[in-house]
């Protein structure tokens, strides 16, 4: 049973406008949980939470500008009381071992049912880890726990300048271009570069594309 000492407060964040009335629509059947806010980027959702409070965030993974990935972080950081549910289309492992490991609190599928959802929310709420059924064979909580602990993502490495240049290799831009729209020296971008080829142990910029954008660090957007 969803906690009833207090009407807890929810923030969706989705770029979908159709996801975000569905969501609401399961979320009215239960007096005690109440939407606060929306957000269709995490961007959004950032400035959001400066000005209202929320107890659970249901975030999708894949949006545009701040992807899903490192607004989890950014959440969490500033917001550590917060609860955050993923709501994805993706069952790839990497994709939630990623958003586990960055400080997600539950991973839900796209494709779950209305009370699943709500299965998901009291869990989290509740301070359990929480997966999808359609995931769920393939984990445990401490499986989760080990990883969050002792694993760390690649992209939690990373710093913001970074973050900023890896959008940019994804968006295709050469290191002159990047440079201009970071008033940076072509020299300083490609040292940037080189290091996340490093951190993210690949041999040229299409090997960290693939694998930045398969694993949900960047999306293609």
């Amino acid at each position: 049973m969803i906690p009833t000492k207090k009407e807890i407060r929810i923030v969706l964040a989705d770029d979908h406008v159709l996801i975000r009335h569905g969501i609401k629509r399961i979320i009215k059947a239960n007096e005690a949980l109440q939407v606060v806010g929306e957000a269709s980027s995490g961007e959004e959702l950032l400035d959001l939470l400066e000005t209202s409070e929320a107890d659970l965030i249901i975030l999708d993974i894949a949006m545009p500008g701040i992807g899903g990935m490192e607004t989890i972080g950014k959440v969490k950081s500033t917001y550590p009381w917060i609860k955050i549910l993923m709501l994805t289309m993706h069952n790839n492992k990497q994709y939630f071992y990623n958003a586990m490991s960055a400080g997600a609190d539950g991973y839900l599928m796209k494709d779950d049912s209305d009370n699943e959802l709500l299965v998901a929310i009291e869990k989290v709420l509740s301070g359990r880890s929480y997966i999808s059924p359609f995931m769920a064979e393939d984990f445990a909580d401490d499986v989760i726990s080990m990883y969050r602990n002792e694993k760390k993502s690649p992209f939690q490495e990373l710093t913001r300048r970074e973050k900023e240049i890896l959008q940019l290799v994804v968006k295709g831009l050469t290191s002159k271009q990047m440079a201009e729209q970071l008033h940076l020296s072509q020299r300083t971008v490609d040292h940037h570069r080189s290091n996340l080829l490093r951190k993210f142990n690949r041999k040229n910029s299409v090997e960290m594309v693939n694998y930045a954008v398969r694993n949900g660090f960047v999306t293609s957007e």
